[in-house]
Protein backbone atom coordinates (compact mmCIF):
# COMPACT_ATOMS: atom_id res chain seq x y z
CA UNK A 1 0.00 0.00 0.00
CA UNK A 2 1.27 3.07 -0.82
CA UNK A 3 2.51 5.71 2.02
CA UNK A 4 0.72 8.82 3.23
CA UNK A 5 2.41 11.74 2.83
CA UNK A 6 1.71 15.45 4.39
CA UNK A 7 2.11 17.54 1.68
CA UNK A 8 3.32 21.56 1.60
CA UNK A 9 2.05 24.81 -0.05
CA UNK A 10 2.85 27.90 0.14
CA UNK A 11 0.47 30.37 0.80
CA UNK A 12 1.59 33.82 -0.69
CA UNK A 13 3.65 36.05 -1.06
CA UNK A 14 1.34 36.74 -3.96
CA UNK A 15 -1.76 35.72 -2.69
CA UNK A 16 -4.41 38.74 -2.57
CA UNK A 17 -5.11 37.34 1.59
CA UNK A 18 -1.58 37.79 2.54
CA UNK A 19 -1.63 41.00 2.90
CA UNK A 20 1.61 42.39 1.72
CA UNK A 21 4.48 39.83 1.62
CA UNK A 22 3.74 36.92 4.20
CA UNK A 23 4.63 33.94 3.16
CA UNK A 24 3.49 30.80 5.02
CA UNK A 25 4.45 27.72 4.75
CA UNK A 26 1.70 24.93 5.01
CA UNK A 27 1.87 21.37 6.11
CA UNK A 28 -1.08 20.08 5.05
CA UNK A 29 -2.70 16.53 5.85
CA UNK A 30 -5.36 16.36 3.17
CA UNK A 31 -6.84 20.59 3.65
CA UNK A 32 -6.16 19.86 7.42
CA UNK A 33 -3.39 22.13 8.76
CA UNK A 34 -0.90 20.47 10.84
CA UNK A 35 1.53 23.00 11.17
CA UNK A 36 2.05 26.81 9.37
CA UNK A 37 5.55 28.70 9.03
CA UNK A 38 5.16 32.19 8.40
CA UNK A 39 8.23 33.42 6.64
CA UNK A 40 8.66 36.89 7.26
CA UNK A 41 11.83 39.83 6.19
CA UNK A 42 10.29 40.72 2.73
CA UNK A 43 9.50 43.81 3.97
CA UNK A 44 12.76 44.69 6.03
CA UNK A 45 14.23 48.28 5.21
CA UNK A 46 16.58 48.20 8.35
CA UNK A 47 14.29 51.28 10.23
CA UNK A 48 15.37 50.65 13.63
CA UNK A 49 19.15 50.94 12.54
CA UNK A 50 18.47 54.07 9.53
CA UNK A 51 17.29 55.93 12.69
CA UNK A 52 20.45 55.48 14.67
CA UNK A 53 22.37 57.66 11.90
CA UNK A 54 19.83 60.09 11.72
CA UNK A 55 18.87 63.74 14.45
CA UNK A 56 16.15 63.03 16.29
CA UNK A 57 13.65 65.29 14.74
CA UNK A 58 14.53 63.77 10.75
CA UNK A 59 13.25 60.20 11.99
CA UNK A 60 9.53 61.21 12.32
CA UNK A 61 8.91 60.18 8.62
CA UNK A 62 10.52 56.61 9.44
CA UNK A 63 7.54 55.81 12.04
CA UNK A 64 4.80 56.81 9.56
CA UNK A 65 6.25 54.21 6.80
CA UNK A 66 6.36 51.13 9.56
CA UNK A 67 2.52 50.53 10.05
CA UNK A 68 1.46 52.55 7.11
CA UNK A 69 -1.92 51.85 8.21
CA UNK A 70 -1.96 53.94 11.42
CA UNK A 71 0.68 56.19 10.88
CA UNK A 72 -0.07 58.91 13.46
CA UNK A 73 -0.01 56.36 16.36
CA UNK A 74 3.57 55.05 15.53
CA UNK A 75 4.87 59.24 15.12
CA UNK A 76 3.53 59.35 19.06
CA UNK A 77 4.82 56.83 20.58
CA UNK A 78 8.30 58.13 18.70
CA UNK A 79 7.64 61.89 19.90
CA UNK A 80 6.43 60.66 23.38
CA UNK A 81 10.03 58.84 23.82
CA UNK A 82 12.25 61.99 23.08
CA UNK A 83 9.62 64.33 25.12
CA UNK A 84 10.07 61.76 28.13
CA UNK A 85 13.70 61.58 27.97
CA UNK A 86 13.63 65.69 27.59
CA UNK A 87 11.10 66.09 30.47
CA UNK A 88 9.20 68.63 27.56
CA UNK A 89 6.03 69.90 28.34
CA UNK A 90 3.52 69.99 26.12
CA UNK A 91 0.39 72.50 25.47
CA UNK A 92 -2.44 71.48 26.38
CA UNK A 93 -4.52 71.91 22.73
CA UNK A 94 -1.42 69.96 21.34
CA UNK A 95 -2.32 66.73 23.54
CA UNK A 96 -6.18 67.62 22.62
CA UNK A 97 -5.39 67.53 19.24
CA UNK A 98 -2.93 64.70 19.47
CA UNK A 99 -5.63 62.39 21.15
CA UNK A 100 -8.24 62.93 18.48
CA UNK A 101 -6.27 62.08 15.70
CA UNK A 102 -4.60 59.07 17.44
CA UNK A 103 -8.71 58.32 17.53
CA UNK A 104 -9.00 59.14 14.08
CA UNK A 105 -6.39 57.03 13.11
CA UNK A 106 -7.64 53.94 14.63
CA UNK A 107 -11.08 54.47 12.92
CA UNK A 108 -8.86 54.59 9.56
CA UNK A 109 -6.92 51.73 10.59
CA UNK A 110 -10.11 49.73 11.86
CA UNK A 111 -11.77 50.92 8.08
CA UNK A 112 -8.99 49.74 6.43
CA UNK A 113 -9.32 45.59 8.60
CA UNK A 114 -13.10 45.88 8.25
CA UNK A 115 -12.69 46.05 4.13
CA UNK A 116 -10.04 43.71 4.12
CA UNK A 117 -11.22 40.88 6.42
CA UNK A 118 -14.23 41.19 5.07
CA UNK A 119 -13.10 41.22 1.18
CA UNK A 120 -10.97 37.90 2.23
CA UNK A 121 -13.85 36.06 2.98
CA UNK A 122 -16.12 37.01 0.08
CA UNK A 123 -18.20 40.39 0.84
CA UNK A 124 -17.29 42.99 -1.76
CA UNK A 125 -19.64 45.34 -0.58
CA UNK A 126 -17.93 46.28 3.05
CA UNK A 127 -14.67 46.98 1.53
CA UNK A 128 -16.15 49.50 -1.17
CA UNK A 129 -18.49 50.84 2.41
CA UNK A 130 -15.51 51.58 4.42
CA UNK A 131 -13.21 53.41 1.91
CA UNK A 132 -16.00 55.68 1.52
CA UNK A 133 -15.40 56.91 4.83
CA UNK A 134 -11.59 56.50 4.96
CA UNK A 135 -11.46 59.15 1.98
CA UNK A 136 -13.22 61.79 4.50
CA UNK A 137 -10.82 60.94 7.30
CA UNK A 138 -7.87 60.98 4.86
CA UNK A 139 -9.11 64.51 4.12
CA UNK A 140 -8.40 65.52 7.36
CA UNK A 141 -4.84 63.96 7.35
CA UNK A 142 -4.52 66.31 4.47
CA UNK A 143 -5.78 69.41 5.77
CA UNK A 144 -3.68 69.27 9.05
CA UNK A 145 -0.26 68.04 7.09
CA UNK A 146 -0.24 68.06 3.38
CA UNK A 147 -0.22 64.43 3.10
CA UNK A 148 -2.70 61.79 2.93
CA UNK A 149 -0.88 59.33 4.72
CA UNK A 150 2.88 60.20 5.62
CA UNK A 151 1.61 62.92 7.84
CA UNK A 152 4.76 63.42 9.86
CA UNK A 153 2.30 66.32 11.58
CA UNK A 154 3.67 64.94 15.46
CA UNK A 155 6.36 66.51 16.67
CA UNK A 156 8.50 66.98 19.72
CA UNK A 157 7.30 69.28 21.65
CA UNK A 158 3.55 69.42 20.18
CA UNK A 159 2.20 69.09 16.42
CA UNK A 160 3.50 70.44 13.48
CA UNK A 161 1.00 73.10 13.13
CA UNK A 162 -2.51 73.98 14.76
CA UNK A 163 -6.01 73.02 13.18
CA UNK A 164 -6.93 75.20 9.58
CA UNK A 165 -10.19 77.35 9.54
CA UNK A 166 -10.94 76.14 6.03
CA UNK A 167 -11.47 72.68 4.19
CA UNK A 168 -10.42 72.01 0.42
CA UNK A 169 -13.39 72.28 -1.65
CA UNK A 170 -14.26 69.90 -4.28
CA UNK A 171 -13.96 71.83 -7.80
CA UNK A 172 -16.74 71.98 -10.38
CA UNK A 173 -15.63 69.34 -12.84
CA UNK A 174 -17.55 67.76 -16.28
CA UNK A 175 -18.48 64.67 -14.24
CA UNK A 176 -20.02 66.83 -11.41
CA UNK A 177 -23.47 68.72 -11.71
CA UNK A 178 -24.33 71.90 -9.47
CA UNK A 179 -26.03 69.95 -7.28
CA UNK A 180 -23.31 67.02 -6.70
CA UNK A 181 -20.94 69.46 -6.25
CA UNK A 182 -23.41 70.90 -3.28
CA UNK A 183 -23.55 68.10 -1.61
CA UNK A 184 -19.92 67.83 -2.02
CA UNK A 185 -18.93 70.69 -0.25
CA UNK A 186 -22.19 70.90 2.30
CA UNK A 187 -20.20 69.77 4.96
CA UNK A 188 -16.52 71.51 4.16
CA UNK A 189 -18.01 75.25 4.39
CA UNK A 190 -16.37 75.54 7.83
CA UNK A 191 -13.22 74.30 9.82
CA UNK A 192 -11.61 71.47 9.79
CA UNK A 193 -13.06 71.08 13.52
CA UNK A 194 -16.63 71.63 12.22
CA UNK A 195 -15.58 69.44 9.23
CA UNK A 196 -14.95 66.26 11.64
CA UNK A 197 -17.65 67.12 14.05
CA UNK A 198 -19.92 66.61 11.09
CA UNK A 199 -18.29 63.10 10.42
CA UNK A 200 -18.70 62.23 14.01
CA UNK A 201 -22.57 62.84 13.33
CA UNK A 202 -22.89 60.39 10.68
CA UNK A 203 -20.62 58.26 11.42
CA UNK A 204 -22.67 55.66 14.18
CA UNK A 205 -24.58 55.32 10.86
CA UNK A 206 -22.42 54.36 8.52
CA UNK A 207 -21.24 51.65 11.80
CA UNK A 208 -24.98 50.25 11.52
CA UNK A 209 -24.60 49.68 7.95
CA UNK A 210 -21.46 47.78 8.54
CA UNK A 211 -22.82 46.02 11.09
CA UNK A 212 -25.93 45.06 9.16
CA UNK A 213 -24.25 43.34 6.11
CA UNK A 214 -22.29 41.31 8.70
CA UNK A 215 -23.17 40.77 11.97
CA UNK A 216 -25.96 38.72 12.00
CA UNK A 217 -25.05 37.05 8.42
CA UNK A 218 -25.07 33.45 8.43
CA UNK A 219 -22.50 32.97 6.10
CA UNK A 220 -20.20 35.45 7.97
CA UNK A 221 -20.72 33.51 11.25
CA UNK A 222 -19.93 30.59 9.47
CA UNK A 223 -16.53 31.60 8.66
CA UNK A 224 -15.57 33.65 11.82
CA UNK A 225 -17.33 32.17 14.70
CA UNK A 226 -15.12 29.15 16.91
CA UNK A 227 -12.28 29.81 14.49
CA UNK A 228 -9.09 30.66 16.14
CA UNK A 229 -10.28 30.48 19.58
CA UNK A 230 -7.20 31.76 21.63
CA UNK A 231 -8.05 31.94 25.45
CA UNK A 232 -7.36 34.91 27.74
CA UNK A 233 -4.36 32.80 29.72
CA UNK A 234 -2.53 31.82 26.23
CA UNK A 235 -3.61 35.14 24.84
CA UNK A 236 -1.47 37.08 27.58
CA UNK A 237 1.29 33.83 27.40
CA UNK A 238 1.56 35.14 23.41
CA UNK A 239 1.98 38.67 23.99
CA UNK A 240 -1.11 39.96 22.89
CA UNK A 241 -2.07 43.40 23.10
CA UNK A 242 -4.97 45.34 21.51
CA UNK A 243 -8.34 44.13 20.05
CA UNK A 244 -6.57 40.26 20.15
CA UNK A 245 -6.38 40.75 23.62
CA UNK A 246 -9.74 42.01 24.50
CA UNK A 247 -11.12 39.81 22.36
CA UNK A 248 -10.02 36.90 24.32
CA UNK A 249 -11.74 38.67 27.43
CA UNK A 250 -8.92 40.39 28.85
CA UNK A 251 -9.64 44.22 29.79
CA UNK A 252 -6.55 45.72 28.90
CA UNK A 253 -6.05 49.54 26.91
CA UNK A 254 -3.28 51.39 27.75
CA UNK A 255 -5.75 54.72 27.36
CA UNK A 256 -7.20 53.15 30.51
CA UNK A 257 -4.34 51.64 32.42
CA UNK A 258 -1.84 53.79 31.73
CA UNK A 259 -3.19 56.83 30.44
CA UNK A 260 -1.40 59.23 28.42
CA UNK A 261 -1.90 62.49 27.12
CA UNK A 262 -5.61 63.44 28.20
CA UNK A 263 -7.29 59.90 28.21
CA UNK A 264 -7.41 60.30 31.66
CA UNK A 265 -9.83 63.63 30.86
CA UNK A 266 -12.33 61.37 28.47
CA UNK A 267 -15.01 59.27 28.83
CA UNK A 268 -14.87 56.20 27.12
CA UNK A 269 -15.17 52.58 27.28
CA UNK A 270 -13.21 49.07 26.82
CA UNK A 271 -15.20 47.01 24.65
CA UNK A 272 -14.13 43.25 25.76
CA UNK A 273 -14.79 40.29 24.06
CA UNK A 274 -15.87 36.64 25.66
CA UNK A 275 -14.62 33.80 23.35
CA UNK A 276 -12.10 34.55 22.13
CA UNK A 277 -12.32 33.57 18.18
CA UNK A 278 -12.45 35.76 14.40
CA UNK A 279 -16.02 36.43 15.37
CA UNK A 280 -15.17 38.17 18.80
CA UNK A 281 -12.32 40.36 17.79
CA UNK A 282 -14.51 41.69 14.61
CA UNK A 283 -17.27 42.55 17.58
CA UNK A 284 -14.55 44.41 19.43
CA UNK A 285 -13.42 46.31 16.58
CA UNK A 286 -16.75 47.47 15.46
CA UNK A 287 -17.90 48.72 19.24
CA UNK A 288 -14.02 50.36 19.06
CA UNK A 289 -15.28 52.22 15.97
CA UNK A 290 -17.61 53.73 18.28
CA UNK A 291 -15.89 54.42 21.04
CA UNK A 292 -13.16 56.37 19.31
CA UNK A 293 -16.23 58.28 17.33
CA UNK A 294 -17.03 59.40 21.58
CA UNK A 295 -13.32 60.23 22.10
CA UNK A 296 -13.38 62.32 18.84
CA UNK A 297 -16.20 63.76 19.47
CA UNK A 298 -15.26 65.50 23.08
CA UNK A 299 -12.58 66.50 21.82
CA UNK A 300 -13.72 69.08 18.77
CA UNK A 301 -15.98 70.29 21.65
CA UNK A 302 -12.66 70.99 23.63
CA UNK A 303 -10.66 72.34 20.61
CA UNK A 304 -13.45 74.67 20.06
CA UNK A 305 -13.71 76.14 23.03
CA UNK A 306 -10.35 76.21 23.81
CA UNK A 307 -7.79 77.93 21.33
CA UNK A 308 -3.82 78.55 22.08
CA UNK A 309 -0.28 77.53 21.43
CA UNK A 310 0.12 73.97 19.76
CA UNK A 311 4.02 74.25 19.73
CA UNK A 312 6.10 74.07 22.89
CA UNK A 313 7.76 77.32 23.22
CA UNK A 314 11.29 75.82 24.13
CA UNK A 315 13.30 76.62 20.70
CA UNK A 316 16.39 74.15 21.46
CA UNK A 317 14.14 71.62 20.44
CA UNK A 318 11.18 73.31 18.59
CA UNK A 319 11.52 75.90 15.53
CA UNK A 320 10.91 79.60 15.84
CA UNK A 321 8.03 81.05 14.17
CA UNK A 322 8.96 82.47 10.51
CA UNK A 323 8.65 85.72 11.37
CA UNK A 324 10.86 85.82 14.06
CA UNK A 325 13.70 83.80 12.17
CA UNK A 326 13.41 86.47 9.93
CA UNK A 327 13.88 89.13 12.12
CA UNK A 328 15.64 88.24 15.66
CA UNK A 329 19.30 87.13 14.60
CA UNK A 330 18.91 84.95 18.04
CA UNK A 331 15.89 82.85 16.42
CA UNK A 332 17.82 82.93 13.25
CA UNK A 333 20.39 80.93 15.16
CA UNK A 334 17.94 78.37 16.45
CA UNK A 335 16.23 77.95 13.65
CA UNK A 336 19.85 76.63 11.81
CA UNK A 337 21.11 74.79 14.21
CA UNK A 338 17.73 72.82 14.42
CA UNK A 339 17.62 71.74 11.04
CA UNK A 340 21.38 70.99 10.68
CA UNK A 341 22.34 69.41 13.76
CA UNK A 342 19.12 68.82 15.62
CA UNK A 343 19.19 69.19 19.72
CA UNK A 344 21.24 66.40 22.20
CA UNK A 345 19.14 64.47 23.95
CA UNK A 346 20.65 63.51 27.77
CA UNK A 347 22.39 60.28 28.25
CA UNK A 348 19.15 57.97 29.50
CA UNK A 349 17.20 54.86 28.61
CA UNK A 350 13.43 55.05 28.47
CA UNK A 351 10.29 53.03 27.21
CA UNK A 352 7.12 54.93 25.79
CA UNK A 353 3.97 53.12 24.39
CA UNK A 354 0.63 53.80 22.53
CA UNK A 355 -2.44 51.99 22.87
CA UNK A 356 -1.97 51.68 18.81
CA UNK A 357 -5.37 50.32 16.59
CA UNK A 358 -3.12 46.90 16.14
CA UNK A 359 -1.94 46.93 20.44
CA UNK A 360 0.79 48.25 22.49
CA UNK A 361 3.03 50.23 19.77
CA UNK A 362 6.42 50.58 21.98
CA UNK A 363 9.66 52.53 21.24
CA UNK A 364 12.71 51.56 23.73
CA UNK A 365 15.00 54.25 23.09
CA UNK A 366 18.41 54.74 24.43
CA UNK A 367 20.42 58.24 24.13
CA UNK A 368 24.54 58.51 24.77
CA UNK A 369 24.49 62.17 24.82
CA UNK A 370 24.65 62.51 21.07
CA UNK A 371 21.91 64.70 18.90
CA UNK A 372 21.07 60.72 17.41
CA UNK A 373 19.82 57.81 19.32
CA UNK A 374 22.58 55.08 19.97
CA UNK A 375 20.04 52.50 19.35
CA UNK A 376 16.07 52.16 19.28
CA UNK A 377 13.95 48.90 18.99
CA UNK A 378 10.26 49.22 17.89
CA UNK A 379 8.00 46.93 20.19
CA UNK A 380 5.27 46.29 17.54
CA UNK A 381 1.91 44.67 18.32
CA UNK A 382 2.14 42.91 14.82
CA UNK A 383 4.85 40.51 15.45
CA UNK A 384 3.87 38.75 18.87
CA UNK A 385 0.16 38.31 16.98
CA UNK A 386 2.30 36.31 13.65
CA UNK A 387 3.79 34.73 15.87
CA UNK A 388 0.63 32.82 17.51
CA UNK A 389 -0.63 32.28 13.45
CA UNK A 390 0.80 28.48 13.62
CA UNK A 391 -1.31 27.70 17.06
CA UNK A 392 -3.92 29.64 15.88
CA UNK A 393 -4.69 27.80 12.79
CA UNK A 394 -3.61 24.26 14.14
CA UNK A 395 -6.47 21.74 12.87
CA UNK A 396 -7.93 24.35 10.84
CA UNK A 397 -9.03 24.19 6.86
CA UNK A 398 -6.48 26.49 4.53
CA UNK A 399 -10.41 28.62 3.88
CA UNK A 400 -10.23 29.62 7.67
CA UNK A 401 -6.43 30.30 7.40
CA UNK A 402 -7.74 33.64 5.44
CA UNK A 403 -9.92 34.37 8.58
CA UNK A 404 -7.19 33.95 10.82
CA UNK A 405 -4.49 35.82 9.03
CA UNK A 406 -7.33 38.52 8.61
CA UNK A 407 -8.38 38.62 12.25
CA UNK A 408 -4.62 39.43 13.36
CA UNK A 409 -4.68 42.86 11.50
CA UNK A 410 -1.43 42.26 10.12
CA UNK A 411 0.67 45.06 8.48
CA UNK A 412 4.05 44.11 7.37
CA UNK A 413 5.76 47.43 7.91
CA UNK A 414 5.79 47.17 11.45
CA UNK A 415 6.32 43.32 11.57
CA UNK A 416 9.32 43.30 9.22
CA UNK A 417 10.56 47.09 9.79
Amino acid sequence: MPEIRNYTLNFGPQHPSAHGVLRLVLELDGETIVRSDPHIGLLHRGTEKLVEYKPYNQSIGYMDRLDYVSMMCNEHAYVMAIEKMLELEIPERAQYIRVMFDEITRVLNHLMWLGAHALDIGAMTVFLYAFREREDLMDCYEAVSGARMHATYYRPGGVYRDLPETMPKHEKSKWNSDKKLDELNETREGSLLDFIDAFTDRFPGYIDEYETLLTDNRIWKQRTVDIGIVSPERALQLGFTGPMLRGSGVEWDLRKKQPYEVYDKLDFDIPVGVGGDCYDRYLVRIAEMRESNKIIKQCVDWLKANPGAVMSDDHKVTPPSREDAKSSMEALIHHFKLYTEGYTVPENEIYAAVEHPKGEFGIYMVSDGANKPYRMKVRAPGFAHLASLDEMVKGHMIADVVSIIGTQDIVFGEVDR
